[in-house]
């Protein structure tokens, strides 16, 4: 069984380990970097979660918002501790979280690629949108992770 708490900066080894050890997400060398998520945790303190088993982290979810929309940035569970309701359970606290916070609506990014996340979020009630493309721009040079 896990608990679910707050996540912490204290928090980032074992989070960042456990983003490196899952397959088919995305990360960078800037925003998530310690100092990068310590930042990410300052403005949204209450909306991150990690589902811990004894002293190990099993999952994590990274959520927060602009005022508007919530966003999703990165949620993983070790591959051993899967199919036991651990990423539903913090989907589950961070969604309260940020309807708490007068969030109406939430937004996630995934890799076409990631069959068993596009499943889960599908399950989960999160529709596909077909109508939009995705765009972005990195205003400083950082390097990408691909898990």
């Amino acid at each position: 069984m896990s608990i679910v708490c707050v996540m912490t900066i204290d928090d980032y080894e074992k989070v960042y380990a456990l983003w490196m050890s899952c397959k088919n997400m995305g990360f960078n060398n800037l925003d998530d970097s310690r100092e990068g998520i310590a930042k990410y945790l300052r403005r949204n303190p209450t909306t991150c979660f990690v589902a811990e088993q004894g002293e190990k982290i099993v999952g994590v979810i990274l959520s927060g918002h602009d005022g508007r929309r919530g966003l999703i940035h990165h949620l993983a569970v070790a591959e051993d501790c899967r199919r036991q309701g651990i990423a539903a359970e913090l989907l589950r606290h961070a969604e309260n979280s940020l309807k708490a916070e007068g969030i109406n609506k939430i937004a996630l990014f995934v890799f076409n690629r990631n069959e068993a996340g596009n499943a889960f979020w599908e399950k989960q009630g999160y529709t596909r949108r077909e109508d939009l493309a995705y765009r972005n721009k990195a205003l400083v040079e950082m390097v990408r992770i691909d898990t």
